[in-house]
């Protein structure tokens, strides 16, 4: 049985754009590049902040938070500009059809706390 979940429609994440999803009691950023998609958890580790009301640079591949500055790689959580320095939760997420489904029981880094 797989572990994905729907998240949201494709067509509701602007390229170059976030959108905030409960996947199942998970708050979670989906975060669309020109090319990709990407789950991250929805709060700063910095300071408990929405990321999803941040700056996505898709040239960067990163999203910066709106209230202190902290930026976090989509890739690894991990972050690439301070005051942050714990990483944040990043999932699989894959395209299903017209929809963006999430693995919320399997984070791709390991090193965080859910």
């Amino acid at each position: 049985m797989s572990s994905f979940r729907r998240a949201c429609a494709l067509d509701d994440v602007p390229v170059g754009g976030v959108l905030a999803v409960d996947v199942e009691g998970f708050d979670i950023a989906i975060v669309r590049t020109d090319d990709e998609v990407f789950a991250i958890q929805d709060e700063c580790s910095h300071a408990a902040i929405a990321l999803s009301e941040g700056d996505v640079d898709t040239a960067g591949c990163e999203i910066e938070c709106w209230l202190h500055g902290s930026r976090f790689d989509l890739r690894s959580g991990k972050p690439t500009g301070l005051p942050a320095y714990e990483p944040v939760p990043v999932y699989p997420c894959k395209i299903e059809a017209d929809s963006v489904v999430v693995d919320i029981d399997n984070p791709l880094n390991t090193d965080t706390e859910n």
